[in-house]
């Protein structure tokens, strides 16, 4: 029976941890309150605040992959490529460095 305890408990506080880790929405909330309270923001002008801060995009958190993959496609778009011409291009241009 003792030899079963420690597998459970074990489990138990990895899935603690999970539960505990904070998401992104939440250290935006937590970096939005501290600039508001910096601020020294009350009332309404706390709400705004916090409102047009948590709506903000994020920090662009893209691989250079994924860069290259938007700006090949944007080209792609105003060129107006299209089927096998557009596969081509953007094949092209993936594989430039």
């Amino acid at each position: 029976m003792k030899m079963l305890r420690v597998p459970l408990l074990v489990m138990g506080l990895l899935m603690c941890a999970q539960g505990f880790a904070a998401t992104a929405q939440q250290n935006k909330m937590t970096t939005c309150n501290a600039d508001a309270t910096a601020k020294s923001l009350k009332g309404d002008d706390r709400k705004a605040f916090m409102s047009t801060c948590l709506k903000a995009a994020p920090a662009s958190t893209a691989t250079p992959q994924q860069e290259k993959m938007k700006t090949c496609n944007a080209t792609a778009t105003t060129q107006a490529l299209k089927g096998d011409a557009r596969k081509t291009f953007m094949s092209d241009c993936l594989k430039k460095k």
